[in-house]
């Protein structure tokens, strides 16, 4: 059975322009395809080469696949739908399926618009889709398909889910085949090296009200970290890869296992050979002050932290619950440790003003951070503070749910003048930083590091890819009211997907009545652990090998009892 992964090709002048990021989801699912006996799969990387739909119409119509396989983040999905689309036309007889976050959770909205799909993964692929092949390869998929659980698809005009899959519980299991990749293509700028992104976890114990991740991989498993450091060897000692990115979410959680995650690199003189990033939390920062230095000898050198906002009030509206001061301390711990740091700023909601941004620009410039970048705040159609936000949100053209295109409006701003002041602070940011900072402050890998990041910067800006801004036509302050983001507002929600979402507002809300009806009628004392955080601590090693609370359980045996 002949298999093809496809690429879209989409582009933001987000984090690309720091480098070509290598697909590692066709890795991790031609892995588990090939010990399950199905080796004839192919790739096609669209973004990567850039390529139009009539050079993919060809390559699908050479190939002639069985199964074009297709994965889509949110501002991507359009891209997928029309590449499977193509493979409609070019390649009748081919199974066409979807994956990805966006198509997990709008499965209804996607199959909606995009009939010519036959199927949904929903959730994490490797176990589902060997399921889909074997299916496919009997010659009588439409029959088993309903016994395949995590798809969607359409039967007739219904639109029909199975039983949502197990999670993969042992994920060392899995054996991602990095040989489908051509490594040749995909470097990160700063350091003019190769870059990969290798797992050690998937999930995320907290609920950021912005974030998806904690529902898309729902619970939080870490793998042996041995098993990650001889996978991260292998793409050393195979693909010459220089830099890497963990994916994880926040890969300090566990901090046991980090810690032997660091030790093993180590050990195998690893970080002589390769430099690596994260993205954490302030609050693993601050928890692991006395650990950063031996952080710092396994190899990291990058940590992109969450500070999100300058100001409390946007903290507290992200369920962050951190405080503006804890972000100024944990930039100073890394830089006494001579790790880079990034900090993260979402703007854009509705109650941004000039004065806000001006803010976090100030304290941007106060902690001095290595990095700082101004995310638009972006409101994913599938997170909580899509749904509290309402008729709020005006645009549902997904193509620009980018971080980079300004989606929501603000009541004392035009979407030209947030992104006038976003560049604003891009500009005097970086400016002063490349004439007083990045050219003269300290030596060797510290300086390369930071002026390739200048670099990547320069780079975009020269060809106005950075943030979109060729495509919006802004060309400075003098454009701010002549910007156009071009959203297509012929995309609405489709009445399947808004029939999902008011359903599932109703049982949540059900649900949060029985739970406080029932913490109302407990005699004792519930300690609650919170999350995204999750108050002023992490959580313990026994939370996360589960062993829950007794006080909590019991709560939550009652609640059952009442629903």
């Amino acid at each position: 059975m002949r298999i093809l992964f496809v690429h879209p090709n989409y582009q933001s002048g987000g984090a690309e322009i720091a480098g070509s990021w290598p697909p590692a989801w066709v890795a991790y699912l031609s892995g588990p395809l090939r010990k399950a006996g199905f080796d004839d799969i192919h790739f096609i990387d669209a973004m990567t080469h850039d390529l139009d739909d009539a050079t993919i119409a060809e390559r699908i119509s050479e190939l002639q696949p069985d199964l074009v396989g297709v994965t889509s983040i949110t501002p991507s999905i359009y891209a997928a739908e029309r590449i499977l689309e193509l493979a409609k036309e070019h390649a009748p007889d081919a199974l066409r399926v979807l994956g990805g976050i966006h198509a997990t959770f709008m499965y209804k909205q996607v199959l909606s618009e995009a009939p010519w799909i036959d199927l949904i993964v929903r959730g994490e692929g490797e176990e589902i889709l060997c399921d889909v092949v074997r299916a496919a390869s009997s010659g009588d998929f439409e029959a088993r398909r309903e016994n395949i659980l995590g798809v969607a698809f359409r039967r007739g005009s219904e639109i029909v889910a199975t039983p949502a899959a197990p999670t993969i519980k042992d994920l060392d299991s899995i054996e991602p085949d990095w040989n489908m990749l051509e490594w040749s293509h995909y470097k990160y700028i700063p350091l003019g090296t190769r870059v990969a992104i290798p797992n050690m976890a998937r999930g995320c114990p907290f609920t950021c009200s912005f974030c998806s991740q904690w529902k898309f991989w729902r619970d939080y498993r870490v793998r042996d970290p041995i098993k990650v450091v001889d996978e991260i060897e292998k793409l050393v000692n195979e693909h010459e890869v220089g830099f890497f990115i963990l994916a994880d979410e926040e890969p300090t959680i566990n901090r046991k296992k980090f810690i032997e995650f660091c030790e093993e690199l180590i050990r195998r003189d690893l970080p002589e050979r390769v430099k690596w990033g994260i993205n954490t939390r302030v609050t693993d920062i601050l928890r692991d002050e006395e650990l950063l230095p031996l952080y710092r000898r396994a190899g990291l050198v990058h940590v992109s932290l969450g500070t999100e906002a300058a100001a409390q009030m946007k903290l507290d509206q992200f369920n962050k619950e951190t405080k503006v001061e804890d972000n100024k301390r944990a930039i100073q711990l890394l830089r006494e440790a001579d790790i880079l740091i990034e900090a993260q700023f979402i703007v854009g909601l509705d109650n941004e003003t000039p004065e806000t941004l001006e803010e976090t620009y100030q304290m941007a410039w106060e902690w001095q951070p290595d990095l700082a970048n101004w995310a638009m705040y972006t409101p994913w159609p599938f997170t909580p503070l899509f749904q509290d936000l309402g008729d709020k949100v005006e645009i549902f053209d997904f193509s620009k749910y980018n971080f980079v295109t300004p989606i929501m409006k603000p009541a004392a701003m035009s979407r030209g003048e947030l992104l006038d002041g976003v560049m604003r602070n891009y500009r005097r940011f970086y400016s002063k930083k490349a004439l007083f900072h990045y050219p003269w402050r300290g030596t060797g890998f510290r300086r390369r590091y930071l002026l390739g990041c200048l670099k990547a910067f320069m780079k975009a800006g020269f060809q106005r890819s950075f943030y979109d801004l060729g495509k919006a036509g802004y060309w400075g302050p003098q454009t701010k009211d002549k910007v156009d983001f071009h959203f297509d507002t012929t995309r609405k929600i489709a009445p399947a997907q808004l029939e999902d979402w008011e359903s599932t507002q109703d049982r949540a809300a059900q649900a949060r009545a029985r739970k406080q009806a029932a913490l109302e009628d407990c005699d004792e004392q519930v300690v609650v652990v919170k999350a995204c955080g999750g108050g002023d601590q992490q959580m313990e090693e026994s939370f996360i090998e589960n062993k829950a609370d007794k006080s909590v359980a019991n709560v939550t045996e009652k609640v059952e009892e009442m629903a």
